[in-house]
């Protein structure tokens, strides 16, 4: 790192960083109070209100949003006529899935060959902490130059849209010159970037039924409709030969022109098994930043432990689909539940829950706020240039807050490279990364206030 004050700052509070990660880990923060306690979101919701409150925020405070979860809201005055920096962060998290998995604990903080790992290290708590450590940064180096807004979501994971809802009903409350959106990340540890697209999603639940309960396979099979084997053939039509995701009606053959994702390095950032192929056709810069993709998630059918001998009466599925920019998710919402009926086999009686969706987001990547972030991550990546890329994820309160203050400049940056296998088990963020990235955030909101002063 280099001996910018602001760098040299940052770098002498990674270990309070590192202690304060520790503890935000440790809450089982998954915004499912089916699985987890709803006292732990609500504990990581405190912490993160508190530590607003001891860096001199204003106004803090647990929002109720309307899917029942919490997020925490404070305000930072800057100099009077600054300009307002609205900075974003989640502080829920996935499921640990298989804890066993996990070679250390997964709510536990734990140092090993250089990164830190914990669920929600990378996503997106470590994005907390990254907000935190360049405004002290800033704070220790002659004051934060922009007015500070801070929100930090308690449900982005589950996609259930409680803060967007919550915006819109109150949109004065985020209203800003320029959003950070802190939960993206670099193409690769090391290369500074910043996301130019998010695919939108949409959620649905499919039920398949066929009888009025389970019989005997030898008495019944082969005459019997089996409800899992229908949700397998319906299920199978959503792909191609190749893998492609297909669902009748929604384009697929869409290209990206920007940053390439070379086929060697997916499979090793993947972890591909050696001779497996990579599904679906294009570039991998097609498949995962501009064209849907479609994933099941889960499926409820007995257990291979324990299964009896019998035709399956019911059976569901969970199924996501991921959209590009410039296809509308209710739009998506309706061509995929329309194509899981149409391909539901032998009459069987099928029905589908809406669970969740978001639209897919395109910044501008022409506005003045990238210039002021292409110089920050200059100095904070020595001889590296600021690069652009896809996401093929989904941050659902980035076109909520693009259409309730289409003047806003949003980016997105974050701690997610490809090695922090977010949403895996043993995710984990690099220190490195966090400090970096932390320091890019402060000279960003200096540059950007100092831009906004010479053209003022």
């Amino acid at each position: 790192m280099s001996s910018n004050p602001v760098a040299v700052t940052v770098a002498s509070l990674m270990p309070r960083a590192k202690e304060e990660l520790a503890e935000l880990v440790a809450f089982k923060s998954v915004a499912d109070f089916g699985q987890f306690p709803r006292s732990e979101s609500e504990g990581a919701a405190r912490w993160v209100a508190d530590a607003l409150t001891a860096e001199g925020f204003q106004d803090v405070a647990l929002l109720d949003t309307p899917d029942g979860t919490q997020s925490v809201y404070g305000f930072l005055p800057g100099p009077e006529g600054a300009r307002t920096v609205l900075l974003y962060a989640h502080y829920d998290v996935q499921p640990p899935l298989d804890e066993a998995g996990w070679d250390t604990p997964p709510f536990e903080l734990t140092e090993r060959d250089g990164r830190w790992y914990g669920r929600g290290a990378a996503d997106c708590k470590g994005g907390v902490i990254m907000h935190l450590l360049a405004l002290r940064a800033l704070k220790a180096d002659g004051g934060v130059p922009v007015n500070v807004k801070v929100i930090a979501e308690g449900s982005e994971e589950q996609g259930t849209g409680g803060l967007e809802r919550y915006a819109e009903q109150h949109p004065e409350l985020l209203a800003a010159d320029t959003i950070v959106i802190g939960d993206s990340g670099n193409f690769r540890a090391g290369l500074p970037t910043v996301t130019a697209t998010l695919r939108g999603m949409t959620l649905l639940r499919l039920r398949v039924d066929t009888l009025e309960g389970n019989l005997h396979s030898g008495q019944f099979g082969g005459a019997a409709p089996d409800a899992l084997a229908a949700l397998v053939r319906v299920l199978d039509s959503l792909r191609a030969e190749d893998g492609s995701t297909t669902v009748d009606g929604l384009p697929g053959d869409s290209a990206w022109d920007g940053l390439q994702y070379d086929d060697e390095q997916f499979r090793k950032d993947a972890k591909v098994l050696d001779g497996v192929e990579l599904i679906g056709s294009g570039t991998v810069a097609d498949r995962i930043w501009a064209r849907p993709a479609v994933t099941v998630l889960g499926i409820d059918c007995p257990p291979v432990v324990g299964a009896t001998p019998s035709v399956q009466a019911s059976a569901r599925a969970l199924i996501s689909l991921r959209v590009p920019p410039g296809v509308d998710a209710a739009e998506a919402t309706t061509l995929l539940r329309a194509h899981l009926e149409a391909h539901t086999p032998w009459g069987a009686r099928v029905s589908t829950e809406h669970i969740g969706q978001g639209q897919a987001f395109r910044a501008d990547t022409t506005s003045p706020a990238y210039r002021a972030m292409a110089d920050a991550m200059a100095v904070a990546y020595p001889g590296q240039e600021m690069s652009y890329a896809g996401q093929g994820g989904s941050i659902p309160l980035c076109n909520t807050l693009a259409g309730l203050y289409p003047q806003a400049e949003i980016l997105l940056i974050g701690l997610s490279e490809p090695e922090a296998q977010i949403h895996a088990v043993n995710e984990s963020v690099s220190p490195d990364e966090l400090e970096r990235l932390s320091v890019t955030e402060a000279l960003f909101l200096r540059n950007y206030a100092s831009a906004a002063e010479s053209t003022g």
